[in-house]
């Protein structure tokens, strides 16, 4: 049940985000200052926000931006984490030490902290948002798939494939990698919901998108002047990011549950 649910809610995301902006009537740029501040009506669903902009074409637009980033940094970080954590696992000795305490110094600071500071050195842009996320979103999964290989490595169909010659390449591209798949699969889909969150917090500290492009987090930020007399301006942008996050988590949380039944 959950899974399909979460499956919705990421369909619904993902068709919003690609044909909404085109069926929307507003522009997200638009301004009607007579009308601003205005709460749900007929001609706009979901209000208008502080400068007379409609809000629902630009959490439309919004979702595109989340959708992006997170896409972006789950597809890299878990390039980048498969090759390091697997190479790492699979060779051990003096290479695998250093990796491993690379990886700890990395996740012994808080991830979004990193972020921040990551941003505020290059400056705020999405671009240097999906750097800095990616920066530090490798290590997660480097660390998983290096656990996963330290034992796939031992089993009897890799030391056959060793014992007759082939190169480490192939054995890591053939048979290691393809095992750890499922697990950075489950790692991936969670991923996504951090890094949405990530990217809405950034923008809502004024790190990441810039305006007038919208983001959810921007919107938040916002809002924050106008939570009594207007509070759908918060409040929307908000459900927003939960749904989104609740949908990732929840097929996250199935596929889990269907790799790995212990679990429950």
């Amino acid at each position: 049940m959950t899974r399909r649910l979460g499956i919705g809610i990421i369909a619904l995301a993902v068709v919003s985000a690609v044909v909404g902006p085109w069926v929307v009537p507003h522009d997200p740029q638009v301004q009607w200052l007579a009308h601003r501040l205005e709460g749900p009506s007929w001609p706009h669903p979901l209000g208008l926000d502080e400068l007379g902009r409609d809000i629902l074409a630009r959490l439309l637009v919004g979702a595109r931006i989340s959708l992006f980033v997170g896409l972006s940094v789950v597809s890299v970080s878990a390039s980048v984490g498969i090759l390091i954590g697997s190479f790492a696992g699979y060779v051990g000795g003096r290479t695998d030490n250093v990796i491993g305490r690379l990886m700890d110094v990395l996740l012994a600071f808080p991830g979004i902290l990193l972020a921040i500071a990551l941003v505020a050195v290059l400056g705020p842009s999405l671009t240097n948002v999906v750097l800095a996320l990616v920066s530090i979103g490798w290590v997660g999964y480097a660390r998983l798939v290096r656990g996963q290989v330290l034992k796939i490595r031992e089993l009897e169909y890799v030391q056959a494939a060793r014992a007759l010659g082939a190169p480490v390449s192939r054995v890591l591209w053939r048979h290691v990698i393809p095992a750890t798949l499922p697990s950075v699969t489950v790692q991936a889909t969670i991923g996504m919901a951090g890094a949405i969150i990530a990217e809405a917090s950034l923008s809502f500290l004024g790190l990441g998108v810039q305006p007038p492009t919208p983001s959810w987090g921007t919107m938040l930020d916002a809002g924050r002047a106008h939570l009594f007399d207007a509070p759908h301006l918060t409040l929307f942008p908000g459900l927003a990011i939960a749904l989104l996050v609740l949908g990732f988590n929840f097929v996250g949380d199935a596929l889990r549950d269907q790799i790995d039944p212990r679990t429950n």
